[in-house]
């Protein structure tokens, strides 16, 4: 097929906060005189699209097409359409919103700025082909009428406001008069690649009912008890002109509906008010149905203005669930409900931040926050199939990445994040991504695609050491609790050398996977120049202390092999000390928390990872749950203090510990194909039993352990294909009195043994 030529709007005026530009609608209308054998129609839409042929929608996914920025990359989708078309006249309509393409609400991070910023525009063609032989394409042109729709505003991270009463019935079907419509505009064509979008279309996978509906200030609050991601349908019969206005909000305490969390109000800018805002106006005279179309919230809580007693019934509004259509590949469970509550929250935020890419969050902002992705690549992948995602979001990154091979905090960016908000630690997701695609789904292909941006940003990386040669750019182990979520402990050349160093190390796993030799020596040097500097300037040897004297620095040091071998155990035990200086609490940040608790495990020392993972005090992930979070949230504060966001994924390694750490799944450990696995189990005092899957490619993998009174019964399922090892825990042999043994699927009893085995697992 071939893309269209012309793209098309429905006029000049831009929509903004105080000024509505309705949404348009669009006809092209033609003809059909003979059998259709088959019919293709791409389509795009700058920002969002709903497509109809002859009056039925048949738009794939919810905001489609793919969010990107326009002068890197512009996103078709495909649609057969062969039983849609009928002899005698035919009918596409389209509905354009602002997605964004004109984003102009909420905190802007430039995109009010961009180069790429107009009003919304589509283009989109249908080639068909006769029983005859036979052949016909029909374009978006200047033949299409236009009309504004009751769609008033739409703006992503504000919402929509919609009248009823402006309804035009059949606009999209055929036999409609449109001869008071006006003809549309052409348009200047995007600057960007043409691609037809391969990530998951974005879904509606749940309905939940509020589980109470209380009168509130002048209206009523409904709670539908979790924090996630999507919109509400409403229900009503109203009277004409009735007007509902929705408050989407995640924060209530102290009987206040907080939303200064989620808008920004605190930085005085005017588009503040309008987050997270619906209103409707009512058709009257029947009953009627509306969900929003072009804007999506994350909450909890819906605060409804404008309706009767009488109408605040559970019946009015429905929670329509949203994400990006990712199946299932891995999950755990044990024997305690804060460890099982906690992967449940790291389900739900992940899921509820995954919207084509991973974002910061549902409600404020919806950026593709490099970073935040970066530290979940891991375990979502272990847990979700996001690897096409991930692969076509990989296109937008390195289409972002600037001449240097500098990358933005943020991608799609328009202009923003180059000179705040990115860094090591944040750039990384150009590595990682592939990384955990290639070491847990086998595929090369996607290293491939990336290769010559890694390798650019490795040179980049370079030019940027300073005259120790460390590096010290951007941002570092973010949100540490009791500290400003940009001033954490460790310094920022701890966390940005370390990262700077799994860059380069992952780096020539990837050439070495590719046959990239001179690529591969590069980034092994640019390690070992980078480890050196490390050791010579942040390391105090005497005492084994890294600088910052902290949790973070301290694991990173010995995670990322910094540390010789022989060095590694006094330095974990400098560790241990920063851990007793907190009372066995965690005291790190989005950096520090995905690495602390592996080396813990890694060390004999699960059982601590596990306390300070579920205790109930805080700070701790068991606090949240104690508190009643629903989402894991972007800060470890008190209670009564000013929350950030409540539903982040960047603190969801947890849950890539519990598969790993405590049920002992360890895919592709030691870099050698994905067809090998490491069962390497922590039986966790005071767990009675632990259990998890990982659908690898080979198949599913299923381990489960359970205490029979002084023993472990651990009983292991693997595809026969699959090779590796079955490891006990410091502490614990297999029945046979053997540590490790082939791995094979079977049942084993494992005992405990003497506490003086104290080997470590490098």
């Amino acid at each position: 097929m071939q893309y269209p030529i012309h793209f098309i709007k429905a006029g000049n005026e831009y929509a903004d906060v105080d000024h509505l530009v309705p949404a348009p609608y669009i006809r092209k209308s033609f003809g059909i005189d003979t059998q259709v054998k088959a019919a293709k129609l791409l389509i795009t839409g700058l920002g969002f699209y709903r497509i109809f042929v002859n009056g039925r929608e048949i738009t794939k996914g919810i905001l489609a097409p793919y969010i990107s920025n326009p002068d890197d990359l512009v996103y078709y989708d495909s649609y057969d359409v062969t039983k849609q078309l009928t002899d005698g006249e035919n009918v596409i309509g389209v509905m354009l919103g602002n997605g964004m393409q004109n984003a102009f609400g909420g905190y802007i991070w430039g995109f009010d700025k961009a180069r790429w910023r107009d009003v919304p525009m589509t283009a989109f063609r249908l080639d068909c082909e006769f029983v005859s032989g036979k052949r016909m394409s029909v374009e978006s042109d200047e033949s299409c009428k236009v009309h504004s729709s009751p769609l008033l505003f739409d703006e992503l991270r504000c919402g929509e406001y919609y009248d009823a009463r402006l309804e035009i019935p059949g606009w999209c079907t055929p036999g409609f008069d449109d001869s008071g419509w006006a003809n549309v505009l052409r348009a200047v064509p995007p600057r960007g690649e043409l691609r037809i979008c391969e990530a998951e279309p974005i879904v509606k996978s749940a309905e939940i009912t509020a589980v109470s509906i209380v009168p509130y200030q002048n209206g009523y609050l409904y709670d539908f008890g979790v924090n996630s991601a999507g919109v509400c349908r409403l229900r009503i019969e109203g009277e004409a002109g009735q007007e509902i206005v929705m408050h989407h909000c995640e924060w209530y305490h102290d009987g206040i509906l907080e939303q200064k969390n989620i808008n920004f109000e605190d930085r005085g800018d005017p588009r503040a008010r309008l987050v997270q805002v619906g209103r409707y106006t009512c058709r009257g005279g029947a009953p009627e149905s509306y969900s929003p179309a072009f804007a999506y919230y994350g909450f909890r809580y819906v605060y409804v203005e404008g309706i009767t007693p009488s109408q605040a019934t559970p019946a009015l509004l429905t929670y329509e669930v949203m994400h990006s259509d990712l199946e299932e590949r891995g999950d755990f469970r044990c024997s305690d409900k804060t460890a099982n509550k906690l992967q449940e929250l790291t389900r739900r935020s992940t899921l509820a931040n995954f919207y084509y890419f991973p974002t910061d969050c549902p409600h404020r902002e919806k950026n593709g926050w490099t970073g935040d992705a970066a530290m979940s690549a891991e375990h979502t992948l272990l847990n979700l199939s996001a690897e096409k995602s991930y692969r076509e979001w990989l296109r937008n990154i390195t289409a972002a990445q600037n001449k240097q091979g500098a990358l933005p905090g943020i991608v799609p960016t328009g202009g923003w994040g180059f000179t705040w908000g990115n860094g090591p630690a944040w750039d990384c997701v150009l590595i990682y991504l592939p990384y955990y695609i290639y070491k847990l789904r086998g595929d090369r292909e996607v290293v491939r695609e990336n290769e010559a941006a890694i390798f650019r940003y490795l040179h980049y990386m370079n030019t940027r050491r300073d005259e120790r040669g460390l590096v010290a750019i951007g941002l570092g182990d973010w949100c540490q609790p009791g500290h400003a979520p940009d001033k954490p402990k460790s310094p920022l050349v701890v966390t940005d050398t370390a990262i700077c160093l799994d860059i380069a190390a992952k780096s020539a796993e990837l050439f070495d996977a590719l046959g990239m030799r001179e690529e591969k020596r590069y980034a092994r040097d640019l390690w070992e120049g980078l480890r050196a500097s490390f050791r010579r300037y942040l390391i105090d040897f005497p005492t084994m202390t890294v600088s910052g004297a902290c949790q973070t620095s301290q694991a990173a040091a010995i995670y990322f092999d910094i540390f010789d071998s022989a060095e590694k155990q006094a330095a974990f035990e400098r560790l241990k000390e920063f851990i007793a200086q907190e009372n066995g609490h965690l005291d790190a940040g989005m950096i520090g928390l995905r690495i602390l608790f592996h080396v813990l495990s890694d060390f004999g020392e699960a059982d601590l990872a596990y306390q300070m993972i579920t205790r109930p005090d805080f700070p701790s992930y068991g606090n949240w749950v104690a508190s009643g979070a629903t989402s894991l949230r972007e800060m470890f504060q008190q209670e009564g203090e000013n929350a950030g966001s409540l539903n982040h994924h960047f603190f969801g390694d947890i849950s890539s510990w519990f598969i790993q750490g405590v049920a002992g799944i360890v895919p592709n450990p030691y870099g050698e194909g994905c067809d090998t696995l490491a069962i390497r189990p922590n039986f966790i005092t005071g767990l009675s039993y632990a259990e998890a899957y990982h659908q690898a490619p080979a198949g599913r993998i299923e381990v489960k352990w359970e205490r029979e009174k002084e023993e472990v019964l651990l009983t292991v399922t693997a595809p026969a294909t699959i090779t590796g090892v079955i490891r006990m825990p410091k502490g614990w042999t297999l029945a046979s009195g053997l540590s490790e043994m082939p791995l094979s699927s079977g049942r084993y009893w494992c005992k405990a043994v003497s506490a003086t085995n104290n080997r470590v697992i490098e």
